[in-house]
């Protein structure tokens, strides 16, 4: 596998770490679990780390020196692809001939990368995206900054050279067919999953103690990457609205932001907080993951996710799993993500009014959301990293025999 601009082993929700260190990690996990060994390949960050980690039985990472080790964004990395590409090659050459099968490349720089080594090694190149920079672009928050045409291109160029294209959801596989022209018989759709035992139901009272939350109020978690595309700042606003139209129920919920800024002015959200006369209601907190995490979904009463693009999100499903309903912005995989009506509602817009509405529904109707909450763990229920891992490993041997079939014709 190879991650380039993060890796699987860095903190989720601040900088470039996400969902998508979550679903490299966990699906390599599965697959090694199931008899595959895995290497990931990721950029080196820092002096200290290791050459190569073990991150699980069977899961090796390599840090692979590429520029400097701190100081780049995102942006800044493809001036070090061609340095990340010598070091992919150089770590083959030092293994004897034909050590990979197959290459499953995360996010367009990774496949850039990818896709010379799989030429060079004979070998079947998977890409799963994650983001698609003309769909982000299509969808920009307010002050956002759209994506290059570098990335517009390389996406371009890695769809079209690929075996294979695994997306989240069939909501991500008509964006690649209607943005990239990408061969439908050439994308897979495998959903991701969420850690069933890590993330489940627990005691609200005790999670709202370890984390000083105020027992008796009603609590709306904001967790991931604080930047605008994530879009907090739609779930302030929207409070801030509810203030007028509900005051009493406005003062009762307690927005819970459990996150870090990415590649963004640190305070700007707790400025927005000021500014809309929040600043004492909210409350912040650090990323974590694991079960800390989970302890933050078992003590609120509902997490939003008002992301104005996500090709699946994780954060929903990872909330749901522990029994609590979300409250989403319909983009993306969220449709798929989130049941609906019955593990948690679905908000048509971005607008203050939609927002303090979607609130009022759910935060004034103690029925609904006991409801929902009891159908968010059943919705968690039918996605699982066993069965993503099982979908990749389909996906693997379909883009195998792909290779095989063009290289025949080739041939003849």
């Amino acid at each position: 596998m190879v991650s380039v601009h993060t890796s699987p082993l860095a903190q989720p929700g601040t900088g470039d770490a996400g969902g998508m260190n979550v679903y490299v990690l966990n699906t390599a996990r599965e697959l090694a679990r199931g008899g595959i060994e895995v290497e990931i390949f990721t950029r080196a960050t820092s002096s200290e780390e290791p050459p190569t980690a073990e991150a699980a039985p069977g899961v090796l990472v390599h840090h692979v020196p590429a520029g400097p080790f701190e100081g780049l964004s995102k942006n800044d990395l493809p001036g070090q692809l061609c340095a990340f590409t010598g070091g992919l090659l150089r770590a083959e050459a030092h293994n004897p001939a034909g050590h990979y099968d197959l290459i499953h490349a995360h996010y367009w720089l990774s496949g850039q990368a990818a896709s010379v080594a799989s030429e060079r090694w004979g070998v079947p190149l998977v890409q799963t995206f994650h983001t698609l920079a003309k769909v982000k672009n299509a969808r920009l928050a307010d002050g956002d900054r759209p994506e290059p045409y570098t990335r517009v291109f390389g996406e371009e160029q890695v769809a079209s050279e690929a075996d294979l294209l695994i997306a989240n959801t069939a909501a991500e596989a008509a964006e690649l067919r209607d943005f990239y022209r990408a061969d439908t018989g050439r994308v897979d759709i495998v959903h991701p999953g969420v850690d069933l035992a890590t993330f489940s139901p627990g005691d609200r009272r005790a999670a709202r103690e370890s984390l000083h939350l105020p027992p008796e109020s009603m609590v709306v978690a904001f967790v991931g990457r604080v930047q605008p595309a994530k879009a907090p700042d739609v779930l302030l606003r929207g409070l801030a609205r509810l203030r007028h139209t509900d005051p009493e129920l406005a003062r009762r919920i307690v927005p819970l932001f459990v996150g870090g800024p990415s590649n963004t002015d640190l305070y700007w959200l707790p400025k927005l907080a000021a500014e809309l006369g929040l600043a004492d209601q909210v409350q912040w907190r650090a990323p974590r993951s694991g079960e800390a995490l989970a302890e933050v979904y078992r003590a609120a009463d509902a997490v939003a996710v008002p992301s104005y693009n996500e090709s699946f999100g994780l954060v929903a499903l990872e909330a749901q799993a522990a029994g609590t309903p979300v409250l989403a912005a319909r983009v993306g995989g969220l449709p798929t993500a989130v049941a609906e009506g019955r593990s948690g509602l679905l908000v048509d817009t971005h607008s203050a009014d939609d927002w303090a509405a979607a609130l009022r529904t759910l935060f004034g109707n103690r029925h609904l959301r006991d409801r929902l909450a009891a159908g968010a763990r059943d919705h968690a229920r039918s996605f699982s990293w066993e069965a993503t891992a099982a979908g990749i490993r389909a996906a693997y041997l379909r883009a195998a025999d792909a290779r095989m079939r063009r290289i025949s014709r080739a041939v003849r």
